[in-house]
């Protein structure tokens, strides 16, 4: 009877610790992501981007000899559901490192949960910058990359009187205080500001402000599906005025979505969209597009559009799989400590180099023109912009750990 309990424990012992070989034999990759609710419609390419990218490096071998194994959750753009998934990625999933959010409102919702639990998090957005945070990476553009960029020359070609319209939460705000500074810096004047609920889609008092105000320069700071039905009432209004922004085009492609002149004379600066190589004939950026757009397209040939955050979203799972390989394990400490070493990977729209400092990527910045029928150019390529302000301003997360998210009128403390 004891050779038959002994040889039962045993047995059951085998299952448990082959099991936890097994477990032990993938790299979890938890992602937080709105695959419904109103950010969706920009989201979804990001997910996809992510699997595909997952779907590329296991296909190589993975990483360390271990596949990458998503773990996701659709948190509906919900910014309750974001906490409640994140506490469930860290504490029930104990997956290695966590991706997502769209909003920096759901950013911020979950990033008190990062950092108590020191867990490893990328976030694959563009923003309005600022995030000095020891266990945060960011592969998504910031305004010292689209604003520094498209702010003057619009002031440039059309006039220095600027009117900024915004989404009322931490990024529009933030946004419109680099709009600010930039108009100020370059002999600028701001003739209005505006803050709009997300729940908001009617716009008929903006509008008229707006043309009160007689600006050169609209810049339009909007976020979300109900915020985007401005684009259709400012053109049955006849507004008229050239319209700067950091967000349509590349994340929500009203361009195609909207019916012209919705989206006509609007100017934004991306670190990638789908017609880069359609636009861009030959060279470097034609090359790499067209082949990441057609790793894609076979990959999902019903998507709608590829978006700037899906290549963000691709860039962060190829730039973490670098630096695992680079710190030989998936320890989160070494991890970070290999992606301070200055970690690089050539993406869609070129190389993205993490600068240690700030926890930033660099990025090619194409100024995109919406014109006549919805029809895209590009008339300026910026190449290699760097993520320059937190790390000129006093942040510096290899020597010192931080938490904090900056303005410009409120920067690190030296």
């Amino acid at each position: 009877m004891k050779k038959i309990i002994t040889l039962i424990i045993t047995s059951f012992l085998s299952i448990i610790l082959f099991s936890n070989v097994l477990f032990a034999e993938t790299i979890k990759l938890g992602i937080l992501e709105d695959e419904t609710g109103n950010f969706a419609i920009a989201v979804i390419p990001k997910i996809h981007a992510y699997e595909l990218a997952v779907k590329e490096i296991n296909a190589k071998g993975g990483v360390l000899g271990k596949k990458l194994e998503i773990v996701r959750y659709d948190t509906q753009s919900d910014n309750t559901r974001f906490q409640e998934f994140a506490r469930r990625l860290i504490e029930k999933d104990k997956v290695d490192v966590v991706f997502g959010a769209f909003s920096s409102a759901s950013r911020e919702a979950i990033r008190p949960i990062i950092d108590k639990a020191k867990m490893l998090y990328f976030y694959n957005n563009q923003y309005e910058g600022g995030v000095c945070d020891k266990n945060v990476f960011v592969t998504g553009a910031v305004p010292e990359q689209q604003f520094s960029t498209l702010v003057p020359w619009l002031m440039e070609k059309y006039g220095k009187n600027v009117y900024t319209i915004a989404a009322d939460y931490n990024f529009g705000q933030i946004s419109a205080e680099w709009v600010r500074q930039i108009v100020k810096e370059n002999g600028g004047t701001m003739v209005g500001e505006e803050f709009i609920p997300l729940d908001v889609s009617q716009f008929s008092q903006t509008i008229q402000k707006i043309q009160a105000a007689k600006p050169d320069v609209l810049m339009t700071l909007m976020v979300g599906a109900k915020q985007a039905s401005f684009y259709e009432q400012q053109a049955a209004a006849g507004l008229g005025i050239p319209m700067g922004t950091s967000v349509n085009v590349g994340q929500a492609y009203e361009h195609r979505r909207f019916a012209p002149p919705a989206l006509e004379n609007m100017y934004v600066t991306v670190n990638y969209i789908e017609e880069v190589h359609s636009v861009i004939t030959s060279g470097e950026y034609h090359e790499k597009s067209k082949d990441f757009m057609a790793r894609f397209k076979a990959e999902y040939p019903d998507e709608p559009y590829v978006n700037m955050e899906a290549a963000n979203a691709y860039n962060a799972i190829n730039i973490y799989a670098l630096a695992v390989e680079k710190a030989g394990t998936t320890e989160k400490a070494k991890v970070i400590e290999a992606l301070e070493s200055g970690i690089s990977f050539d993406g869609p729209s070129g190389v993205v180099s993490i600068d240690p400092k700030s926890h930033h990527g660099s990025h090619t910045i194409f100024l995109v023109e919406v014109g006549k029928g919805h029809k895209v150019s590009i008339p300026k390529v910026f190449k290699d912009v760097q993520p320059y302000w937190l790390g000129e301003a006093g942040c510096n997360l290899p020597e010192k750990a931080d938490y904090s998210q900056y303005t410009p009128s409120k920067p690190p403390k030296s």
